[in-house]
């Protein structure tokens, strides 16, 4: 078989993959072509890109799942080939058989390949039949057969997008309809089915790489169980929960699976994994995984330039049909969302990004310094991988890299992930499963201490004058304290004459002065950005009340109001209804999921503010409602 080398890649994605594609591509000297959206044309990964397209449009549908643009860039710009990446058209086997069609290289599987795999439920019945392991009465669309707890799943992509647990009958028609919602929104694509739900058990999964001269072989397993509503938390490799047996096992079963289907490239067959030890098949998905790089630490392969190798015709080399798990690699999902308010998205402007250098750990990210985080797209931002001798050494390392990175603008589940990781691996290794994370009644705090709070008032009031972080001035009497306030809290302060900080107030607390306490108060990094101070690397930040506090504006007394950019999907409710405190007004749709706005008080509506499909900012009025 001749191969066709690729010398101009275009990258059909955005964000941290689009920027990891490239990097392949630099090292293996191929010219690599970007597409971007109007919200993404000043990412960095546009800037990365040799050459660059713009799709006109802000949502996924206008853009990133518009095909034949893509299609049509690729032939104008001289591409040989289209990389998917995952997520968007990664999946949608229409695709990659138009991009074949076009005399373009697919770095993909085959179209038939994802179609076969493409109906999940098509998918299951061809498994049993190739004697690959797949749970009973779960591929069936009738509540009654499948039973409860119950699982609405989108037919095409994945990610958690579309994903709705059941566990009452009368819960099925809105379940159905809100996941062929959010499926449509993440992959164009409304399909959903019903499955049995299986509780309390793992999900592992296992790479696999295929040639175009038969050969397949199993990359080992992934363990991906910390989950947040069927999204992927935090991923590693080697599995604590798979011992030598059970992973041969899983990979005989994951390149039969491979084979079933004729499958080229570099794909994933995930299974769930029950206390028990035994596994049933859950669904392949054909396409690269977020969570590749945790592989490629423990093998020391780049899988994106093996997908590129075996896309040109070149048979799988000697080092990965030798390769082995070497170490512990643990990677965390950094996104823009407040696990203190619900997990709800965020977005704007990173002003500071600065990765710390730590040793073992990598980063694969969307944002740099300056970076603007638009609300139409998936909520993660980056992804921190870290590689030790063993599964201690990694989680230390990526608690390290995550607690040292500056990242100052819009709110992430940095803490989050730190305090996961920061617990006892022995209790992640007990009773976890794929619902844990969701169980768990959590209290996510950042650091707050008094100094913090200090360091932050001290900075925004120098900044203010226009002086340096220390000093802001001095009083002759102690008693005159300088006031500023951060937040909810008020400091006061002075400085003698030497500029040494002679007394501080927080909260009407005094904190006793000396030596030591001063140079922790000077070692505490600040960022003061616009209304916002951010202290420790970013992870703590504080409004900035102005100096005249002006009055609410006309109309939003009594009104709940959106807490992020998006659009406004569906009113739940009309003038005139009577709504209990708790009960859904709206939907929001942020970042390719479903978002409910409920009342916060028991009343009656007395205006609806918005309509649907109108795109929201953060703040703004949405449905008054009139306390009885």
């Amino acid at each position: 078989m001749s191969t066709r080398p690729i010398r101009r890649l275009l990258i059909a994605n955005r964000g941290e993959i689009a920027r990891r594609i490239m990097r392949t591509c630099r090292a293996l000297g191929i010219d690599s072509v970007a597409v971007y959206s109007d919200p993404d044309a000043d990412a960095p990964f546009v800037a990365d890109a040799d050459f660059a397209v713009r799709l006109p449009g802000r949502s996924s549908a206008e853009t990133y799942l518009r095909g034949e643009a893509i299609i049509a860039a690729a032939v104008r710009l001289g591409a040989d080939a289209i990389h998917p990446g995952y997520g968007f058209l990664s999946e949608n086997a229409d695709f990659a058989a138009r991009v074949r069609d076009a005399g373009l290289t697919w770095v993909g599987p085959p179209a038939e390949a994802i179609a076969a795999m493409g109906s999940k439920i098509e998918a299951k019945r061809l498994m049993r039949s190739h004697g690959v392991p797949v749970a009973p009465d779960n591929t069936v669309e009738t509540l009654e057969v499948v039973g409860l707890p119950a699982l609405v799943k989108a037919s095409a992509g994945g990610g958690g997008r579309g994903m709705r647990i059941v566990r009452s009958a009368d819960e099925l028609a809105e379940a159905i309809a809100s996941a062929e919602r959010e499926a449509a929104a993440a992959f164009g694509d409304s399909t959903v089915f019903v499955e049995r739900y299986l509780e309390h058990a793992r999900h592992v999964e296992i790479q696999i790489l295929a040639d175009q001269h038969g050969a397949t072989v199993s990359l080992f397993e992934r363990d991906c169980t910390l989950q947040r509503r069927h999204q992927k938390v935090i991923e590693e490799s080697p599995s604590p929960a798979v011992d030598a047996d059970l992973r041969r096992r899983m990979g005989a079963s994951a390149v039969a699976a491979a084979r079933a289907v004729g499958y080229v490239g570099a794909g994933t067959v995930e299974f769930l994994l029950s206390a028990d030890g035994t596994f049933s098949f859950l669904e392949m998905n054909t396409r690269l995984q977020v969570e590749h790089p945790v592989t490629e630490l423990v093998t020391g392969l780049d899988l994106v330039a093996l997908q590129i190798a075996v896309a040109e015709g070149r048979p799988l080399p000697a080092d990965v049909h030798e390769a082995g798990q070497h170490g512990h690699a643990i990677e965390a999902r950094l996104c823009a969302e407040d696990p203190t308010r619900g997990y709800l998205p965020s977005s704007g402007r990173f002003h500071i990004v600065e990765w710390a250098a730590t040793e073992g750990v990598r980063f694969d990210s969307a944002i740099e310094s300056g970076a603007e985080v638009p609300p139409f797209y998936d909520s993660m931002v980056a992804k921190v991988i870290a590689h030790g001798v063993d599964r201690p050494d990694a989680a230390r390392r990526l608690v390290h890299a995550l607690r040292r990175s500056v990242l100052v603008g819009p709110v992430t589940n940095r803490d989050l992930l730190i305090m996961l990781l920061e617990r006892s691996i022995d209790d992640r290794d007990g009773d976890i499963d794929t619902g844990w994370l969701d169980r768990q009644d959590l209290e996510v705090v950042a650091p707050n201490h008094p100094l913090d709070i200090a360091a932050a008032a001290l900075a925004v009031a120098a900044q203010r004058r226009g002086h340096g972080r220390f000093p802001i001035g001095w009083r002759n009497n102690p008693s005159q304290l300088q006031r500023q306030l951060v937040g909810e809290h008020s400091v006061g302060f002075c400085f003698d004459r030497r500029d040494r900080l002679h007394q501080l107030v927080v909260d009407d607390t005094e904190i006793e002065l000396d030596d030591g306490v001063r140079d922790a108060l000077h070692r505490i990094e600040t960022h003061v950005v616009g209304d916002r101070v951010w202290v420790h690397a970013g992870r703590v930040a504080f409004d900035i009340p102005p100096d005249f506090t002006t009055p609410d504006d006309a109309g939003r007394a009594g009104s709940t109001m959106s807490p992020m950019p998006g659009t406004l999907r569906r009113i739940l409710v009309e003038v005139g209804d009577v709504v209990a405190a708790g009960q859904p007004l709206v939907i929001i749709e942020a970042m390719k999921m479903e978002h409910q706005v409920v009342s916060p008080t028991a009343g009656v509506v007395a205006a609806v503010l918005v309509e649907e499909g109108q795109q929201l900012d953060h703040g703004q009025p949405l449905v008054q409602v009139d306390s009885e």
